[in-house]
This record gives C-alpha cells, structure tokens and sequence, in this order.
C-alpha cells in the first residue's frame, strides 16, 4: 500500500526525519533559502501533509494549489502565518509546537535583556577591534540588574518561566495579561497584577510574551513607549508586529527609553536601519534556537501529521472544526 505524501519546507533534524521517512513518502526542501512562493506552490500539489515554517503562508491559495492536503503542520508555537478559517473551510487540519519551548525562550529572554544591560556587543566589539586601551572607569557602563522592576505583558508559559528567573536577580514583578493569572501563580512567582499603564510608567525592563491577534499588532507604539522610564529597556521575543517598529526608532532618537533587544521584527526579516545603533541589541529570530528544543519541535509536527493519518485527533490541533462532519481517516484507508 503506497505511502501518504508529505512535503517539509526544511530538512528537519535527523530524528523526526527519520520518522517522517518511515511513515510518509517524504520530500523535504533541503536548498539554505526558504523555498520561494511558486515553487512552494508547485510542490505541495498532490500531498497530503505538509510540515512548514513561520515563513510559509499558509492561506487559501495554497490549499486550492494543494487539494489533496489534510494537515498542515507548522514548527512554532505561533501560527498567524496560517489562515485558519481558510484550513478549516478546505478541511485541512492545522497544528503547531506549544509548550516545548518555553523554556528555551525565556533564556533567551534573558540573553537579551543582560546583554542590552551591560552593554555586552558594544563590549564584544571593542575588545575585538584591537583598540582596547585597558580599563577605565566610566567606560561602557550599563544598567544594574539586581533589584530593579521587571515588566511582564502577557504571564503566559513563557512569560512565567521570564518571572522565575526574575527572582534570581531580586526583582519586584510586575505584570499584566488580559487574563489575570491565579493567585497561586502570583504568589509562586511574587508577581503583582497591575494595570497596563502601570507597568509602562514602573519597569525598568519591560519585556513581550503576548501571542500575534488583532488586539496586540501594535501593542506598543508611541504613546506606550513615551509611558515608560527614560533608563528602561525594552525586550521583545513574541511577535514582530506587537512592537510599532517606526514609533520605537522615534523613542530611541529622542532618547524616551535607553535602549532595546529585540529577536523578532515588524517585517521579518528586514531590520530598519533605525534599529542598527549600539544601544539596540539585534537577533535574528533565535529565542527557541537550541537543538534540543527545535529538534523537539520539529518532532512534535511530525507527530501531528502521522496521528490524522493513523485515525487519531492531532495533539496540538488547531482548528477542530476542520475535522467535525468526517470520520478522520486512518492509514488503511489510503
């Protein structure tokens, strides 16, 4: 009996390759660019699964160019490069990556947020440029981090695992969602709820942990960067488009906040030329970027797409209504 076809926009790693091999008659796009749009198109046409990247949209073209497909499997936690409502009405279903890098980013999170402190590129690059004249006293100093006020919007997942590395450093937690968090979190953490504004006008570092909706495009912009403390930081590691990138650049000329580090852009990947200053620390999307965790994520899509296709309900299933009306067929039946 002939295998169901898969196409992966990237090779993966050696493990969930390897199982996808085994269940799949699997193509996967090995080239070091993302795979351009028409010949995405070209060759997603008569698969049935397709495991994908943030990069890849996902939307009703595609799966008119794909009307064999059953499940599109994204590697992320995120998933606003898939149109969901067009997945459900091709009854495509979609999946995603969640809860196995929360970790990883927050550590990341913090990457950023100490580096952009004290100040450590600028340090990097001086020390590698052979014109180190020995040590000073006012020399590249930074911000402290023991002890002062720490931000959080959103204390999801990965904005509690920031909060528990928070109190390494001493700090006061504060926070807002649009979903208070339960009490026995706050207590866990020694978080304290306050309104959005609060926090803007309170923390010395603020950093992003929102998801990519309608209500956060834009969450901070210019009248939320002109709230926040002239020595503040701010760290971004959700979504490019939570941050107005232009109304940032504008706080940075006129000095409204001391610096930021950020991991994700507006419009991935260009970086305005803005954002290329010192007090601005630069990196290309990599808060989940260990091989563990992207090993593990590339894993968890695998096994999305094998469970529609052995008869089960994919653990990280987006869209449920992709599925109702229709038996989920398994393997016997293809």
């Amino acid at each position: 009996m002939s295998k169901p076809k898969l196409l992966a926009t990237h090779a993966l790693f050696e493990a969930p390759q390897q199982r996808l091999a085994e269940f799949f008659d699997a193509e996967f796009w090995t080239a070091p660019e993302r795979p351009p749009r028409a010949e995405l198109l070209r060759r997603v046409a008569g698969k049935d699964a397709l495991i994908c990247l943030l990069t890849e949209k996902i939307d009703s073209e595609l799966l008119a160019a794909a009307p064999h497909l059953r499940i599109v499997a994204n590697v992320a936690v995120g998933f606003d490069n898939i149109d969901l409502e067009a997945c459900t009405h091709h009854k495509v279903a979609a999946s995603n990556t969640p809860g196995v890098l929360d970790e990883t980013t927050a550590d990341f999170a913090w990457t950023l947020l100490l580096a952009v402190a004290r100040r450590l590129l600028e340090g990097d690059a001086l020390a590698r440029s052979g014109q180190w004249s020995g040590w000073n006293l006012d020399q590249l100093c930074g911000a402290d981090v023991w002890g002062k006020t720490l931000g959080i919007l959103g204390l999801g997942r990965i904005g509690q695992a920031v909060a528990r590395r928070a109190q390494g450093f001493g700090m006061h937690i504060i926070y807002n969602d649009a979903n208070r968090a339960p009490a026995e979190v706050e207590q866990r953490l020694h978080a304290e709820y306050v309104s959005r504004d609060g926090v803007l006008a309170n923390a010395d570092f603020l950093t992003l942990h929102v998801p990519l909706l309608p209500e956060t495009r834009g969450l901070i912009g210019a009248i939320e960067l002109a709230q926040m403390k002239s020595t503040a930081f701010l760290i971004n590691t959700s979504r490019g488009p939570v941050v107005n990138e232009a109304a940032l650049i504008d706080a940075l000329d006129k000095k409204l906040i001391a610096g930021a580090a950020l991991d994700v852009y507006e419009h991935e990947p260009q970086i305005p030329d803005g954002l290329r200053r010192p007090n601005v620390v630069l990196a290309p999307h990599l808060a989940s970027a260990s091989v563990e965790t992207r090993t593990k994520m590339a894993m968890i899509a695998a096994e999305n797409a094998i469970a529609l296709f052995e008869g089960r309900r994919p653990p990280n299933l987006l869209n449920p209504a992709a599925l109702e009306g229709a038996a989920i067929q398994g393997r016997k039946s293809l």
